[in-house]
Parts: C-alpha cells; sequence; structure tokens
C-alpha cells in the first residue's frame, strides 16, 4: 500500500467486531481496509467460547422456542440498570437479529443454540433458565486456505485435547456420572473420526466462530493487513479522517474510521491505573495485542471512557503455563472456596464476572487498598478428584506434579495440616468445612444459596442430590487451588451511542469514528447476561457501525 492508502471505511481490529464491521461495510458498497495489529487475526473473540448472546435471533427461534423480545429487554434492563445508555440496550435489543441474520447470509457461520446454558442471573426479571446463547458449529479450517496458519488459536487446549463444543463441555465436566457424559463423548469420537476420513481439520469454539468470518472478509473483498499497529487517528476539524499506522503510513478514510481493537488487556499502565493487584497483565486471556491503542488514540482526539475500573473477569487458577479458566469446577459438588480468613464469602458458582467481584470484596476492579477476600482458595476432596474432570485432567488421573511444585495447588492429608500448609486459621477453616457439609447434606446452602439459581444447576453434578452444586468434603487427600482474578479482557473504553459512533466526555459526536467490542465502555454494564455477551455486542454494534457509515454517505 502507499503510504497515503485512501478508502471509504478502515477498520482497526480482527476480531468479532472488526471482522463484522469489514464485511457489512464492503457488502453495502464501500472499499474497505482492515488493519491488524498483530501477526495473527481473530482477536481475544478466537480464543474465546465463541458464544453468542443476542435475544430473539433465528436460531433461538428454530430450536429454542420464541425467545420474547420484551423478556429480554426487561432482562437487559434490569441488568445494567441505570449504568448504560437506555437507547443503547434498546438497539442492541431491537437490532440484533438483524445483524446475526446479515452475518450468516454472507459467511459460512452456521450456529447451534446451546440447550440449557442459563442465563447468568435468570432470576432478574425477563431472565431464562433455558437460555439465549448460540455458538458455531464445528469448522473446518482447510476452507481457510493460506490464512489458517495466521489464526490466532484458542487460550489453552480444550478438556482431553478434543474438538468440542460449549454444548459438549458441561457433559465432558462430570465424566461418566451421568449418561449423557459417555453419550456425549461418543459423539464428540465420532465427529473426530468422520472428519479424518473426510480429510478436514475441525476446530471448535472460537476458531469456530472467527474462521468463517474470515472467509466473509475474503468473499467481501476486503483488503487485510496484519502486523500493521495504529499509532494515532487523523483529525481534521473535528472530523477522523483516517489513521496512523506504527510504520508512519496514513490510511485515509473517506467515510469513517471503525475501532474494533480490544481493551487494555495488556497495557501493564493502564492495569495499574484502573485495576487493583493482583488483576493486571499476567492474569489476562485476552490477545496480547490488545494493549488499549485504541482507547488512547481516540481519547487523543477528544473522546470519553466509562466503566475502566472493570473487566470480563475470570476467576482462574494460576498455572505456570498461564491462566486456567475455571468454569464448571466451582459448580462441581465436593468443594468450596474461601479467602485467607479460612471463611467463605460467596456462592461459588457465580457467574465469573460476579464471583471475582466477590473476590474484590464487592468492588469492580479499582480502588488502592488490599482485596478484600484474596487470596482465595478452592478446597476440594479426593471424592471431588474420583468424579470430575479438574483444569482439564480427567477424574481419577493424577494432577501435574509440577501444578504443586509451582504452588498453585496445595495437597495434604487432612484439613488441619492443609490449613497449615496454606497459613489459613485452623479453626477457622474446620468450622467453615463442618458448615458446609452439615449445608451439603440438607441440600441447602443457607449462607449463599449455592445450587438454587438455574445458572448454579448448569455447571452442576444432576446426579449428586440433594442438590447439584453441594457435596460433603470428607475423602482424603484434600486439596487447594490458588485462585486469581484473570480476565477474558477489559470492560472499560470508549463512549459510543446507539449508533456505536464515538463520543466526547460532553457527549457530542465525534465525526467519522466509531467503535465496537471491548475497545468500547461494554454495552452490559458491569455485569454479564449471559454466555456470548461479550461477542454479541460486538457484533451487533460492528454491523450498526458500518450501516451508519454506508447511511451517512448516502444522505
Amino acid at each position: 500500500m502507499d503510504s497515503n492508502y485512501q478508502a471509504d471505511v478502515v477498520v482497526v481490529g480482527s476480531g468479532a467486531a472488526g471482522m463484522t464491521a469489514a464485511i457489512t461495510a464492503a457488502r453495502s458498497g464501500m472499499k474497505v481496509v482492515l488493519v491488524e495489529k498483530s501477526n495473527r487475526w481473530g482477536g481475544s473473540t478466537a480464543r474465546s467460547g465463541g458464544g453468542i448472546w443476542i435475544p430473539g435471533n433465528d436460531v433461538l427461534a428454530a430450536s429454542a422456542g420464541i425467545d420474547s423480545i420484551d423478556d429480554a429487554r426487561r432482562y437487559l434492563h434490569a441488568l445494567a440498570g441505570d449504568v448504560v445508555d437506555v437507547e443503547k440496550l434498546d438497539t442492541y435489543i431491537d437490532r440484533g437479529p438483524e445483524a446475526l441474520r446479515a452475518l450468516c447470509e454472507w459467511t459460512p457461520l452456521r450456529l447451534m443454540w446451546v440447550d440449557g446454558y442459563s442465563d447468568y442471573l435468570p432470576e432478574l426479571p425477563g431472565g431464562r433458565a433455558e437460555g439465549r446463547s448460540v455458538e458455531p458449529r464445528p469448522f473446518d479450517v482447510r476452507t481457510l486456505g493460506d490464512d489458517y496458519a495466521t489464526m490466532e488459536p484458542f487460550y489453552t487446549k480444550t478438556p482431553l485435547n478434543v474438538v468440542v463444543t460449549q454444548g459438549d463441555y458441561k457433559w465432558l465436566s462430570t465424566g461418566t456420572r451421568h449418561w449423557r457424559g459417555p453419550v456425549r463423548m461418543l459423539k464428540i469420537a465420532g465427529r473426530t473420526a468422520i472428519a479424518r476420513l473426510r480429510g478436514q481439520r475441525l476446530v471448535g469454539l472460537g476458531g469456530a466462530l472467527v474462521g468463517p468470518l474470515m472467509i466473509g472478509v475474503r468473499q467481501a473483498g476486503v483488503s487485510v493487513r496484519l502486523g500493521c499497529g495504529m499509532r494515532e487517528l487523523i483529525q481534521i476539524d473535528g472530523q477522523v479522517t483516517g489513521v496512523v499506522l506504527d510504520t508512519g503510513e496514513q490510511l485515509i478514510a473517506k467515510r469513517g474510521v471503525i475501532l474494533g481493537c480490544g481493551g487494555f488487556d495488556h497495557n501493564e499502565a493502564m492495569r495499574r491505573q484502573y485495576h487493583r493487584a493482583p488483576a493486571g497483565t499476567t492474569y489476562s486471556l485476552g490477545a496480547t495485542a490488545n494493549t488499549g491503542d485504541g482507547i488512547t488514540a481516540a481519547t487523543e482526539v477528544g473522546a470519553g471512557v466509562d466503566l475502566m475500573d472493570d473487566a470480563w473477569w475470570a476467576p482462574s487458577i494460576p498455572l505456570a503455563s498461564g491462566p486456567w479458566f475455571a468454569l464448571s469446577e466451582r459448580s462441581l459438588p465436593r468443594s468450596l472456596i474461601v479467602n485467607d480468613r479460612g471463611v467463605r464469602f460467596m456462592n461459588e458458582s457465580l457467574p465469573y464476572v460476579e464471583a471475582t467481584h466477590a473476590m474484590f470484596g464487592g468492588e469492580h476492579g479499582s480502588g488502592a487498598g488490599p482485596a478484600e477476600n484474596l487470596p482465595a482458595w478452592m478446597i476440594f476432596d479426593q471424592g471431588y478428584r474420583d468424579r470430575y474432570v479438574f483444569a482439564g485432567r480427567p477424574a481419577k488421573t493424577p494432577l501435574p506434579q509440577k501444578w504443586f511444585d509451582s504452588g498453585a495447588l496445595v495437597r495434604a492429608d487432612s484439613i488441619p495440616e492443609l490449613a497449615v500448609r496454606l497459613s489459613l486459621p485452623g479453626d477457622a477453616l474446620a468450622a467453615t468445612i463442618a458448615r458446609f457439609n452439615e449445608f451439603a447434606r440438607a441440600g441447602v446452602d443457607e449462607d449463599f444459596g449455592r445450587g438454587a439459581s438455574a445458572y448454579d444447576r448448569y455447571y452442576g453434578d444432576i446426579t449428586n442430590k440433594p442438590n447439584p452444586g453441594l457435596g460433603v468434603l470428607d475423602k482424603p487427600p484434600y486439596y487447594a487451588a490458588e485462585f486469581v482474578p484473570a480476565d477474558l479482557g477489559t470492560k472499560g473504553g470508549l463512549v459510543t451511542d446507539a449508533r456505536a459512533r464515538v463520543l466526547r466526555a460532553d457527549a457530542s459526536v465525534i465525526g467519522g469514528l466509531y467503535a465496537s467490542g471491548n475497545v468500547s465502555s461494554a454495552v452490559m454494564g458491569h455485569t454479564y447476561a449471559g454466555p456470548g455477551a461479550t461477542i454479541g455486542p460486538a457484533i451487533v454494534f460492528g454491523y450498526l457501525a458500518a450501516r451508519d457509515v454506508v447511511e451517512a454517505a448516502s444522505r
């Protein structure tokens, strides 16, 4: 490209937000260039579970019955409260199905309902215990051709190192406890065998989402440049007219610049400024190229920011290979979580953002003082290990010694010994476990209500009676796994309106500049609606940003 390359639209970032925006603009007749800082495309979307939370979409209507838009609206309003602009929430609900329908028409993306994967707070007005999340079907990456070599991989190996879907994961975690576990394993094995016979190379989760989107990008004629970071925005008379790359090249955007370049996950200075230790770059599962470049560049031209103290938190075990996001582990029986005082402080099965807020003591991640419930430890017994997958390791298999050598896990033959090894008050830990065991026998958690919510039960063990989330800890040896406040990406970012236009601190519009995904402040506010409630807004507002560019050009 020339040092002053001209396009109608410049899109920065290649995750769900950026690729959706690029496809939408190009399909509407715009000349589009997409730049990505990393040498890999897909961003944090590729590293994710690939779920999409967009109420009322066509897949839900076909597979899960009619999803009431009015219910979804009530739910999202109850969830986000007054933190997010009402018009923006309503636009997300009203335009979401349209955006996802268009994306599926323009790409080979094929989706399926995640049966029963509950909204995260289904007891709120309008919440849906049956779930609103859809996910991509396993995708053959051979169709990507040379692009597959530069696709961002999933953040870790999947359990049992096989291609799985979110729907599979629930049953894999409980192993052979329920007949559906072995049946699902056979299904996965059959899918793998058939793919090999056909010469396919399947991926699931986030890879199965970004793969079809990249095909859509290529088919739409979008010019893609990897390894091109954005240094600054070009602004003339208050209008953003392009970007300057790290190389010094200028990309002129005649119609608009759309930012979809992620949050500040791996910007150490920004993490120190806005978040409380030990949260930070070490424990972020977001793409390493997410260093807040879009936020920095936009604020330099006057953009406002919001929700900077929060993130898409993910309680994780700090293994030497990187944080292990403990999605299902916390909900299974014969386990509990305590703080450094040896006492429980939450319903361990809480959705992961809420669980980490509890680890911080109810705060979002900001503040100068120490976190109230950190360090935290998940305590479980051999009965747990005999039944359930833990951090990707099948039941009954030994946990790697290196996990214990690193201090991430501790093992002891008795609760008093475990307390000593963890430097916890022995009497407090013993009393906590004794009280928890009483709740487990009765089936009712009188302190925190674990197992009462449909979300709690989703990752529980339905064969465990009387409560799928409660089980007595009484079989030595006993284990403790450290829990840290990792994240899937940051929540804070640029303030945008219902058309994804970037706003100044006084709410005026910065002409020519749009943002979607984690570079913008979260549509969900301080919480999380359900599986895929990061990717859903990224898609919807990436689509709406491009649509606004197109409509403005026609006026």
